[in-house]
């Protein structure tokens, strides 16, 4: 029976649009797609606004979308073409190109072999949608220029091309990554590889080169390439990297990694000096000796306003503990930092390269150039104050004791280290010591209004009850001595290291012991009580009352004069003076003794405290001795044996010595002048 006419119409137009489909389809999997590369290349490069060509084969196959049942819609059921090309380039920027000539390479990547999937759909809104593009041998070159200019940023180079492109996920295999950035100074590749059975990451990089001048290497995992457009799901990073001997581990997550959006990482940092970490975040820490730390490092980041914390951080810096807090804040004009730390057991040697006092081996070690003369003792290392201006800062220190070899006697040191346009204070810098306490304020000038390294420094200083017995514990002549030093020092000095700044320091520096007592052996010793010394040996030490000790120094350009400096004790007056030179590290001393008693083979005569710092040099008044020999040798020639000691036989002046007058000048407060103003060396006439 014959269909009926409207029957066959349906048919012929069903079969129709069936045959046409299909038809396309035979014709689209047996085209030769290489003869469509002119039209894709030029339609790629009009859409990323640089060249782009597939020099190799190009072909064509047909795949569905790997999604989940819920993320599906109708269409994603159909297969989607996917292309497969070889060899492909990716040009830079033409107009980076022009600005910066030779210095930008005319490529940005090459690839042996890549393929995509295309959404046919898109491409009616003049869209090529790539949902996924992997590369196999991938090597790409990441450049910026001085400028800030870079070739990772896709710009349209024809704004009239109504082609845009959507390119969403990416993976690399066997690939290479060349970084080349002249603002930070780095020039670093990077192999990188996929992770098949790894459940957590994607890909294994390992990385060499360069970083700010520092040499870089490490190796490290991140997540598949294809989560990089997670938004919500963090992306897990693991690293092991070392910066110019600073060792980084950490493993954690980044929200949003194609925007750097937050990082929540588990950090280890280990190093030879806190400095060094300069190269790598920017941010000015103290010259330490090696130092390592583990703690939680978050941060929520932005172009101008990434904040950045780690917290309760423990470690160590040479052999002392260290913990606590810092948050840094990216600011303008500069950065911010704040926090506090604290340490429980502080050892006294590692606080040497906060001063550059440590060795030239341990400066070595940080880095640094063995800069310490052989014959010096006050640290001549340079202070870096062109980083001072880099940050802002607000931190609290405490260590609750402090030990060295010998047991000084220091703890509870508290300070607040204060970093304000190139300011550095210290206030206050106190802490407790040999039974009594130390005050001070400490005002480091390093905006560069001084001089472009220069440093205008103002100390203020008062040490109070410290006990003479502790504060010598290894002596042996004072572990039974009971008094208390008392002392005030103000300087102000203008210069770029320790050793300058004392060279060139002015002020006043006073102390005093009121009421206490004394080793009757130590003085005789320093009196040269021959006689005295043995007996003393014989019948045992005892305890001499000692009235005062006051010792008032003026300093002038580096040189600190004697103004008043006695010792009275029930048994001797002690007078000492003479100059110490800050500047060439010279002792220029004299210690007259004077006894107050009857003293049997005396010898007593002016001590010379000469030489430097690093090699002192007491003497005795050879001429003085001579004459007192002399004269015993003639008295025994020209009278009884029992003449011969006559000489030797001092009757003190049982005078009573000025100690009032010298405790009064020594509790005036002392007065520092302005930097570059110097005091009188002598106490002008009351």
């Amino acid at each position: 029976m014959p269909l009926p006419r409207r029957t066959k119409i349906a048919l012929a137009a069903g079969g129709a649009l069936i045959a046409v489909p299909a038809a396309a389809l035979i014709v689209l999997l047996h085209y030769d797609w290489n003869r469509a590369r002119p039209w894709l290349n030029d339609k790629v490069s009009a859409a990323i606004g640089r060249p782009f060509a597939v020099r190799g084969n190009l072909s064509l196959t047909w795949e569905k979308q790997l999604l989940a049942e819920r993320d599906r819609r109708w269409r994603d059921y159909l297969p989607w073409p996917h292309l497969v090309a070889r060899d492909v380039h990716l040009g830079n920027p033409p107009a980076m190109m022009a600005a910066h000539g030779a210095d930008v390479p005319p490529e940005m990547a090459s690839v042996g072999e890549f393929s995509f999937s295309l959404n046919p759909f898109a491409l009616l809104t003049k869209q090529i949608s790539i949902p996924v593009l992997r590369f196999e041998t991938p090597a790409v070159l990441l450049q910026r220029t001085g400028d800030g200019a870079n070739n990772w940023t896709f710009d349209k180079k024809d704004k009239t091309s109504p082609w845009h492109l959507d390119l969403q996920r990416i993976v690399l295999n066997k690939g290479k990554v060349h970084y080349l950035d002249a603002v930070s100074k780095t020039d670093a590749s990077a192999e990188i590889d996929t992770l098949d059975a790894d459940p957590t990451y994607g890909v294994s990089w390992k990385l060499t080169g360069n970083w700010n001048n520092q040499p870089l290497s490490g190796t490290g995992k991140a997540g598949a390439v294809l989560s990089l457009q997670q938004q919500t799901t963090p992306y897990p990073v693991e690293a092991d990297v070392n910066l110019g001997g600073v060792h980084i581990a950490l493993a954690g997550s980044v929200t949003k990694p194609t925007e750097l959006a937050a990082l929540d990482m588990r950090l280890k940092v280990s190093g030879p000096s806190m400095a060094r970490l300069y190269a790598l975040t920017g941010i000015v820490l103290p010259e330490t000796p090696p130092f390592s730390t583990e703690g939680r490092l978050t941060a929520t980041l932005g172009k101008d306003h990434g904040h950045y914390l780690y917290d309760k951080f423990t470690g160590k810096v040479g052999s002392s503990d260290i913990a606590g807090k810092l948050d840094y804040q990216q600011k303008q004009p500069r950065g911010y930092l704040s926090g506090a730390m604290q340490s429980h057991l502080l050892q006294f040697a590692d606080l040497g390269p906060l001063v550059g006092a440590d060795s030239n081996a341990s400066k070595q070690a940080r880095g640094l150039p063995a800069v310490q003369p052989g014959d010096k003792v006050l640290p001549v290392e340079t202070f870096r104050t062109e980083r001072w201006r880099s940050i802002d800062a607000d931190v609290s220190f405490k260590a609750d004791r402090i030990v060295r070899e010998k047991q000084l006697p220091i703890s509870n040191l508290t300070t607040e280290f204060h970093l304000k346009d190139g300011v550095l204070t210290l206030t206050p810098l106190n802490f407790n010591w040999a039974g009594g306490t130390m005050a001070s304020n400490v005002r480091l000038d390093g905006s560069g209004k001084s001089g472009k390294d220069a440093i205008r420094a103002e100390l203020k200083a008062s040490a109070r009850h410290v006990k003479l017995k502790d504060l010598f514990p290894t002596l042996e002549g004072l572990k039974a001595s009971v008094g208390e030093i008392n002392g005030d020092a103000s300087l102000s000095a203008t210069g770029n290291s320790v050793a300058t700044l004392l060279a060139a320091s002015n002020g006043e520096i006073k102390a005093l012991i009121d009421q206490g007592t004394i080793s009757k052996l130590l003085l005789e010793q320093m009196g040269l009580n021959l006689g005295n010394v043995v007996l003393t040996k014989l019948i045992g030490d005892k305890q001499v009352q000692l009235h005062c000790l006051a010792g008032d120094f003026a300093v002038s350009n580096g040189l600190a004069q004697t103004r008043q400096f006695v010792v009275d004790t029930d048994d001797a007056t002690i007078h000492v003076d003479g100059s110490v030179n800050l500047a060439s590290e010279q002792l220029n001393l004299t210690l007259r003794p004077d006894s107050k008693g009857l003293r049997i083979i005396s010898l007593r005569s002016p001590l010379y405290l000469r030489g430097t710092f690093k090699h002192p040099d007491i003497s005795v008044d050879k001429g003085v001795l001579a004459l007192k020999a002399g004269g015993a040798v003639a008295l025994a020639v020209l009278a009884a044996p029992a003449a011969a000691l006559l000489p030797l036989i001092n009757a003190g002046p049982g005078e009573n010595s000025e100690c009032g007058k010298l405790l009064a000048a020594a509790r005036v407060k002392p007065v520092a002048p302005p930097p570059g103003r110097a005091l009188p060396a002598k106490a002008p006439p009351r």
